[in-house]
């Protein structure tokens, strides 16, 4: 344990400050640590973290007219998305998720956790989907 986690826990005992200001205050601590984390990682020649995320389909079924799709979506957008679902009432978020499942998406929304979501997001970084099938290509991948 460093010295200022330490620090902030000894005032919490001593009653100099509230549970809340010292989760506050160790959230704080650690965002402070994460980010002298990635600055040493772009040092050492790390990837950027990505910034969008890509579907492109190709598909060459009809000789006359191929299809292509090109779609690039903004990772910010899924970090919105996450937020604003968190915003939906409990008993809405169950009936969404009823809805979903009776269309084949198998999703609890009571899962997905802003504080979850950049460690996704991180992840997203190694992510390529590549599908060949015949004349259809499908790629899935971050930028």
């Amino acid at each position: 344990m460093n010295e200022h986690r330490r620090e902030i826990l000894e005032m919490l005992s001593t009653g100099k400050i509230t549970a809340d200001e010292a989760d506050r205050l160790l959230a704080a601590l650690d965002k402070g640590q994460s980010l002298g984390a990635v600055a040493a990682s772009s040092e050492t020649g790390s990837r950027a973290k990505p910034k969008y995320m890509r579907v492109v389909v190709e598909s060459e079924e009809d000789k006359d007219s191929p299809v292509k799709v090109n779609v690039r979506v903004p990772i910010q957008l899924l970090r919105a998305g996450v937020r604003l679902a968190s915003l939906i009432p409990v008993q809405a978020r169950d009936q969404v998720n009823e809805a979903m499942r009776e269309k084949g998406v198998v999703i609890d929304l009571n899962q997905i956790k802003p504080e979850n979501l950049e460690e996704l997001v991180d992840q997203l970084n190694d992510l390529t989907v590549d599908v060949d099938q015949g004349n259809n290509k499908v790629r899935v991948f971050c930028e």
